[in-house]
């Protein structure tokens, strides 16, 4: 499965800087924006600002089993980088 990877840094409500990457099975920059806020609310930072400014698309490239495995299930799969506990 190819994937795309969006790469996302956004700003915690603690004024940490969180670094993630969207995961999506589909090119579409409005989708991995949508699954990111979604991610972002179930670690509790709902309100964290997320648009095209924090999240650009970075590259497209095969996925793991693992990855695709959770892409087929709900859309996305998020990669923890930095300041995502």
């Amino acid at each position: 499965m190819e994937v795309h990877v969006y790469d996302t840094y956004v700003k915690a409500s603690d004024g940490r800087t969180m670094h993630f990457d969207v995961i999506t099975g589909v090119k579409d920059h409005d989708k991995a924006i949508a699954y990111g806020k979604e991610w972002l609310a179930s670690v509790g930072e709902a309100g964290a600002e997320m648009t095209s400014k924090e999240c650009s698309f970075c590259h497209s490239q095969g996925a793991p089993e693992h990855v695709e495995k959770e892409i087929t299930e709900k859309g996305y799969y998020i990669q923890k980088m930095e300041g995502c506990n």
